[in-house]
C-alpha cells in the first residue's frame, strides 16, 4: 500500500524538474497525477512514459498557461472531469530571469510574478472550492529560498516567491479548520533546467553562499513534497520547509 493510494493529484510545471519528481514519485506511492504545463503533450513524453511503467495509476496531461485565467479555468475543469475530484494541488510550475532592478523591463517583472504568484493564486482559487466541498485536501505551493533571503539580479524573482510564502501562510490560516492543509516548500538551488538557465557567474556566486558546498538535487526535494502531501504530515499547517542545502537558517 502506498503513501496516497486512492488519491488524485495536479501538479503544475510537472514535464521537468522538480515537478516532474514529485509527480513520479506520487505516481509510485500510488496517486492517480494529473500533470500540468505550458509544453505540449510530446515534450512532456519523458515523464508520462516514466510514470506509465510505473504501474496502473490513471496518468492525465493538460496543457496550460498557469498565468491566464481562462487556460487554469479549463484545466480545472478537465481535471476534475477526468478524475471526479483532485486531492492534493502542487502549485511548481515557475520561470526564472535575472536582471538588476534597474535594468528590469516591466514586462519581465509581470511574466515572473504572472507565472510564479499569480499562477499559485489561479490554480489555487479553481480547485480550492471542491476540496472545502468535501473537507479533505492538500496544496502545496514550491516557492524558493530567495522569498525568504533574496537574491541579487532577483528582486522579481524573489517577491513573487516571497509572496508565495505570505499567500501560503493566509491561506493555511483560511482552510485548515475546514480539512484543508496548506504549505510550503521553499528549495534553495537544485539542479534543474531552470538552474542550467542561470548565468556561470550567479552559479558560482551563489554555489560560494551555500554552507554544503554543492548544488541540490530533485530526488532531495521529492521526499518532502511527499511528507506534505500524506498522512505523516497531518500536522503540518502553513509552514514553509527549506531544503536548501543551509542557505536559509532559521
Amino acid at each position: 500500500m502506498g503513501k496516497l493510494n486512492g488519491k488524485v493529484a495536479v501538479i503544475t510545471g510537472a514535464a521537468s524538474g522538480i515537478g516532474a519528481g514529485i509527480a513520479q514519485a506520487f505516481a509510485r506511492e500510488g496517486s492517480d497525477v494529473c500533470l500540468v504545463d505550458i509544453v505540449d503533450e510530446e515534450q512532456a513524453s519523458p515523464v508520462l512514459m516514466t510514470i506509465a511503467r510505473q504501474g496502473q495509476q490513471r496518468i492525465w496531461f493538460i496543457q496550460a498557461d498557469v498565468s491566464e485565467e481562462q487556460h487554469v479555468r479549463r484545466m480545472a475543469n478537465t481535471a476534475l472531469e477526468a478524475f471526479g475530484h483532485v486531492d492534493i494541488l502542487v502549485n511548481n510550475a515557475g520561470i526564472f530571469t535575472q536582471s538588476l532592478l534597474e535594468n528590469l523591463a516591466v514586462s519581465d517583472w509581470d511574466r515572473v510574478v504572472g507565472v510564479n504568484l499569480r499562477g499559485t493564486f489561479l490554480c489555487t482559487r479553481f480547485l480550492l472550492p471542491q476540496m472545502l466541498e468535501r473537507k479533505s485536501g492538500r496544496i502545496i505551493n514550491i516557492a524558493s529560498q530567495l522569498g525568504q533571503i533574496g537574491g541579487v539580479e532577483a528582486a522579481h524573482y524573489s517577491a513573487s516567491k516571497g509572496g508565495v510564502i505570505a499567500f501560503t501562510k493566509a491561506l493555511a490560516r483560511e482552510v485548515a479548520s475546514r480539512g484543508v492543509l496548506v504549505n510550503a516548500i521553499a528549495p534553495g538551488p537544485i539542479e534543474t533546467p531552470m538552474l542550467e538557465g542561470e548565468t556561470e557567474e550567479w552559479r558560482s556566486r551563489k554555489l560560494a553562499e551555500i554552507p554544503i558546498g554543492r548544488f541540490g538535487r530533485v530526488d532531495e526535494v521529492v521526499p518532502t513534497a511527499l511528507l506534505l502531501a500524506s498522512e505523516d504530515g497531518s500536522y503540518y499547517v502553513g509552514q514553509t520547509l527549506g531544503p536548501n542545502g543551509g542557505d536559509v537558517m532559521l
